[in-house]
């Protein structure tokens, strides 16, 4: 699918949910042909700010979340871009047939932009941890899954979405932590990024070791970086 068209610059201590509302509004303005939709969920979400820019391209659907995949497959059959936002375990778990049948196997131009996922969500307990969410997307075909890692990579996941490919992005709810970087890392679809000892790696990691962690990031309390940075 080649690389996305814009690196990562140095990370803000910013949540994931709250760049994903800043890009969709910002997107909305260059592209007239996206709209948005939510699952009365847009203040958690963050799509409300797209919604109080675009309020005749906005749809709060209630909490019905299968319908909204459906309206969503309608609105991409008639020729619109439209990003559907709602926690992971709503978007995966409860509307999981709406997306394998209307979505996917129709590989319909709709992306899915969850937050929340895993264990994120631990003050509203079990029945809102979807530790299940990226595994159910990954099986059904047409459908590339993206797991940004903090603000930056939601940004630049969220533009590199728009074009007529379906996508589940799957953003957890707040940055992990400022990583130690020299420089912007480029975002490869299928790439991978070095770090540790003897590498050339923005990640300044003098330890010999290095912690990949996938789907979820890893995060040291209290600091401004990973130990050894």
């Amino acid at each position: 699918m080649g690389s996305l068209p814009e690196t990562v610059p140095f990370p803000a201590k910013e949540s994931t949910r709250v760049e994903y509302g800043k890009i969709l509004a910002e997107l909305g303005k260059e592209h007239p042909e996206i709209v948005v939709l939510d699952a009365d969920l847009s203040g958690s979400t963050q799509t409300a700010r797209f919604a109080k820019v675009f309020q005749d391209r906005f749809f709060n659907v209630g909490i019905a979340e299968q319908d909204m995949m459906g309206t969503a497959a309608g609105l991409a059959l008639g020729g619109l871009i439209p990003f559907a936002s709602t926690f992971a375990i709503f978007a995966t778990g409860r509307a999981w047939e709406q997306v394998r049948q209307t979505i996917a196997y129709g590989n319909l131009n709709v992306k899915i932009v969850a937050s929340h996922g895993g264990i994120t969500v631990g003050e509203d307990g079990g029945s809102h941890q979807a530790i299940e969410d990226l595994a159910l997307m990954r099986v059904l075909p047409n459908l590339a899954v993206l797991v940004p890692a903090d603000g930056p990579e939601v940004r630049a996941m969220v533009r590199w979405a728009v074009p007529p490919t379906v996508r589940f992005i799957s953003a957890p709810p707040a940055s992990p932590f400022r990583l130690s970087m020299t420089t912007a890392i480029p975002l490869n679809w299928g790439g991978a990024i070095s770090c540790g000892r003897g590498t050339t790696s923005p990640w300044r990691v003098s330890a010999s070791w290095c912690i990949i962690v996938w789907p979820r990031p890893t995060f040291w309390p209290n600091r401004e970086s990973p130990p050894g940075s």
